[in-house]
Formats: structure tokens, C-alpha cells, sequence
């Protein structure tokens, strides 16, 4: 719940991976209340009260999983509009004064692109889309130990640049740092 909100304002891609993590993390522990408190709340240095915020809160995530659904497999539509959103401004950098920087990033990732649809299968995904999912399959190599393979680190290697430039870009427009549509001489 605390990194969840930490990440949700630092860092949106990180944020949607670890809910990600967080909704195989309960589908492994089978949507258990006592081995969700057992294994994700008791062992947290915090008061009781705390602990039951805590509980409530993955259990809510349970909760939505089982109304969409997502028991088994398949992402919350929380993050998937998201991922929405950040596609929105991945198009928008991709023609506005305000991305060329972005621009340049994503270029050297553009010809790693088809390779990486081929492999997930899904000729209608976003680019943003299938970034975070080749992102998110790279992450559970290095959990399994395989992590070192060609591929995952490929994968990291072209994907990590252009997927952190526009976490920072959507922070930076969320926070009114940069406004998309101004010029710098206006």
C-alpha cells in the first residue's frame, strides 16, 4: 500500500509493474486471506491497525480481480488504462515539439519492435503496451535466476530507456511541470 503510493506519484511504469507483481504475488497465494496476512502483512513492523489497512487493501485487489475476471491470469483494468494513457502521450510526444528528446529514445528501440511482437503474438497491442509486457516478462526471468540471457537483457537494455523517458514526461505533465502544447518562444 505504502510503495504502491510512493511509486503511483514517483513513477508510474514502476508502479504498474509492482501492481502487476502484486496480482501474481495473490493469485499464488490463492486469494488467501490468512496466507495474504501471513505472508505480505503480519511480518511488517507496524501497529495492528496498520496491519488490517494493509490486509483490506490486498484484499481489495482481490476483490477487483475477481470482478474482471483476472482470477487466473490478465491485468487489472486500473493499469491497463494506464498503459491507455501513456500510449496516448507516447503519440503525442511522437509528433509535438515537446518529445523530440523522447523521439531519439524510441528510435533505437523501433527496429526491436516487430521481433518483440512476434514473440508475445499480439499484432493489435500498443507499443506502450507490449513494452511493459516485455518489460514485465523480463523482470520474472531475473526472479526465476535466468535473468542473464541474451534476450532479457536485450529486452531491458532497448526497452528501460523509452519506457523511464515517458514515465518522467507523464510525471512531469500530471505535475504541471511541462505543458505538451507550449512552445518555448510562447
Amino acid at each position: 500500500m505504502d510503495t504502491a503510493q510512493a511509486k503511483r506519484k514517483e513513477n508510474i511504469a514502476e508502479y504498474i509493474l509492482y501492481l502487476w507483481q502484486l496480482e501474481d504475488l495473490l493469485r499464488a497465494l490463492q486469494f488467501s486471506p490468512e496466507a495474504i496476512y501471513s505472508q505480505l502483512v503480519a511480518t511488517r513492523d507496524i501497529d495492528e491497525e496498520r496491519k488490517h489497512l494493509f490486509l483490506v487493501w490486498y484484499m481489495d485487489i482481490v476483490n477487483l480481480l475477481r470482478e474482471e475476471g483476472k482470477e487466473e491470469k490478465g491485468h487489472l483494468a486500473h493499469t491497463m488504462h494506464l498503459i491507455a494513457d501513456l500510449h496516448d502521450l507516447h503519440l503525442q510526444l511522437m509528433r509535438l515539439p515537446a518529445g523530440e528528446h523522447y523521439r531519439k529514445t524510441f528510435a533505437r528501440l523501433e527496429a526491436e519492435l516487430p521481433k518483440l511482437r512476434a514473440v508475445l503474438g499480439d499484432k493489435e497491442m500498443s507499443d506502450t503496451e507490449l513494452c511493459f509486457r516485455a518489460l514485465y516478462a523480463a523482470m520474472l526471468y531475473r526472479i526465476k535466476g535466468e535473468g542473464d540471457k541474451a534476450a532479457v537483457t536485450d529486452t531491458v537494455e532497448y526497452i528501460s530507456p523509452v519506457i523511464a523517458e515517458l514515465a518522467d514526461m507523464y510525471r512531469k505533465v500530471e505535475t504541471g511541470e511541462i505543458d505538451l502544447f507550449k512552445t518555448d518562444g510562447a
